[in-house]
């Protein structure tokens, strides 16, 4: 028998996730790291709002910071000789941004061809950030308090992909189950599915990740 993710919680949450193949199309030389990070926002936020733990606006709550709330974050990191490599931030460089979520980010440079860069959206319920929230308008407008409480015994889910920027867009390296039927599979003891010959680069080996939390 399959094994089936725990609930319905888990599913929405890894829902949440398709923004990866969202952010990593969008993905090219010239556009800013943290133009990024905001579409990964609007997919989180509009994921949610379709389950029914958010209302209103996806666009104003871009504006109102409720992205954080969910995805505290930054998106990804560089990858070099370091796993979290260095390059984020210097001289000639674009400034950090001193707002939730984006102050995390460790780069705001605009995307190079060779750059190797990870995508991490992901999605967590955390009662740390949340319940002050449900008490702050700013937020509490958008927030369907009874729905998200629901799932405040989850965690989250976070799912990372190595990207390679190329000269026409972006290349994931990594190989790992994607969909909510590749997981359960995976879970069940399936193997995972081939994509090398999609994923490689000129010979270079697809690198594997996964992070769930």
């Amino acid at each position: 028998m399959p094994v089936r993710l725990a609930s319905t919680l888990q599913l929405h949450c890894c829902n949440c996730n398709v923004c990866c193949s969202a952010v990593i199309a969008a993905m090219r030389p010239g556009v800013p790291w943290p133009d990024m990070h905001t579409l990964a926002y609007k997919k989180i936020l509009s994921a949610l709002a379709k389950g029914g733990l958010l209302q209103g606006d996806v666009e104003d709550m871009v504006a109102a910071e409720v992205g954080a709330l969910f995805m505290p974050h930054g998106l990804g990191h560089l990858i070099g000789i370091d796993t979290h490599d260095v390059g984020g931030y210097g001289e000639g460089f674009p400034p950090r941004i001193p707002r939730p979520g984006y102050k995390s980010l460790r780069t705001a440079r605009g995307l190079e061809e060779g750059m190797i860069i990870t995508v991490e959206p992901g999605c967590y319920f955390n009662p740390v950030l949340l319940q002050p929230a449900f008490q702050e308008p700013t937020y509490s407008n958008y927030l369907v308090k009874d729905v998200i409480e629901q799932y405040m015994g989850m965690g989250g889910v976070r799912l990372e992909d190595n990207v390679v920027i190329t000269a026409e867009g972006a290349l994931s390296l990594t190989d790992v189950p994607r969909t909510i039927q590749d997981i359960e599979a995976v879970m069940a003891g399936a193997a995972w599915r081939d994509c090398s010959a999609k994923n490689s680069l000129k010979g270079v080996p697809p690198a594997v990740g996964l992070v769930m939390v």
